[in-house]
């Protein structure tokens, strides 16, 4: 049944995990490496657990759009509006305790795409580690940024798999032949996609700007409400957010990092144009992402100075398109909190608890945040 999909895929996963990769890509080596070490750890989601569980969905949804997009063929419209039905009304309502692994979902495209994978899990560790320094009550201010930078190297050591710190010219998501097929084919799905990476990049901003555990508490579920808003109302950002407008405060303390997540966070847009376009034969789409790579992996090729890194946002439209401000909210929203609501919420809708923290805007719609487990 789809509602018990996250238990199936865990039990899946432990499986493949240990199977070998198909024999005509074997060569490739696995070479997966593990967080950096740290009592830091793990306290994002010991401490926010109705936002850090929605990464682990997130981490499904963009699986089983490329193994969608690989396989379906011409069932591919019907087979991603079936998975966006899924995320948007079951799986990130309740989002699975544990990290998916994503081979039990993308079998087909993990054999074709290997290091693609690697590449995407690799940098998805340096924003969890990153966010468990934020959410680590004793680290702050110059210790804390500290260990950011130190993380950071510590992702830059692995140049095979490490996207580069170099920004790169937009045109590679939006220039190449095979460009924005995805967007115009399937655009809630893509929307969906741009709003999990406004939450993962606006993430950061509460952090820096709270000044008490209480006050980053209160912002985190602010942000991640809405996000919310975002879903139900499927108000998603018109453009790919950049980490420099949507999440400022961050871009300026850790530039490194800031470019490393705006660098994968196109990239997951070309493999998804490519993987949709018709003009890369099925033979032909692993050779094209793993040309796409390398260029993402060089800090000479396609790149653009800081300055113009920076001042991209705006180019683009502004943090409006983006998604807005994660600090800000379009109207009070119910944090969700109910468990026992979550298995129910087929329509998004729950009885509030509390509101987050935002000033009324009578322009915006009116709706209310789904509910969430936060069991854990």
């Amino acid at each position: 049944m789809r509602t018990s999909r996250a238990n199936w895929l865990l039990a899946l996963g432990a499986v493949l995990l240990l199977a070998p990769v198909a024999e005509s890509h074997a060569q490739e080596r696995r070479s997966e490496q593990f967080y950096y070490p740290g009592d830091f750890n793990w306290r994002f989601l010991r401490t926010y657990p109705e936002a850090a569980r929605l990464f682990n969905a997130f981490d499904y949804g963009h699986a089983v759009l490329y193994e969608r997009l690989l396989t379906s063929g011409d069932r591919v419209q019907g087979a991603l509006a079936d998975e966006y039905r899924f995320l948007t009304q079951r799986l990130l309502v309740r989002p699975p305790r544990f990290a998916i692994p994503e081979e039990a979902v993308e079998p087909t495209y993990a054999k074709v795409a290997w290091q693609a994978k690697q590449m995407f899990d690799w940098a998805h560790v340096l924003h969890r580690q990153i966010y468990d320094v934020y959410a680590d009550e004793r680290l702050a201010g110059p210790v804390r940024d500290s260990l950011i930078e130190r993380l950071t190297d510590y992702y830059l050591s692995r140049r095979d798999i490490a996207f580069t710190t170099a920004p790169k010219d937009m045109a590679l998501m939006d220039a190449q032949p095979f460009s924005q097929v995805f967007r115009r084919q399937h655009a809630s799905f893509n929307g969906l996609i741009w709003s999990y990476h406004w939450l993962q990049v606006g993430l950061y901003e509460p952090f820096i700007a709270g000044r008490t555990p209480a006050e980053k508490k209160q912002l985190v579920q602010s942000t991640v409400a809405r996000f919310w808003q975002m879903v139900q109302t499927e108000r998603f950002p018109a453009v790919m957010p950049m980490t420099s407008a949507v999440a400022p405060a961050f871009s300026a303390a850790h530039p490194r990092a800031a470019v490393i997540f705006d660098n994968l966070h196109m990239m997951h847009d070309i493999i998804s144009d490519i993987l949709a376009s018709p003009q890369i034969p099925y033979d032909g789409k692993r050779k094209a992402i793993y040309d796409q790579l390398a260029r993402f992996r060089d800090s000479a090729a396609d790149v653009i100075s800081m300055d113009a890194w920076r001042g991209m946002g705006s180019h683009m439209g502004g943090v409006d398109a983006m998604g807005g401000s994660p600090l800000e909210l379009l109207r009070p929203v119910a944090v969700p909190v109910s468990p026992d609501t979550a298995g129910k919420a087929h329509d998004h809708v729950a009885p509030p608890r509390q509101s987050a923290p935002a000033k009324p805007d009578t322009a915006a719609p009116k709706s209310a945040a789904p509910p969430a487990d936060h069991r854990h």
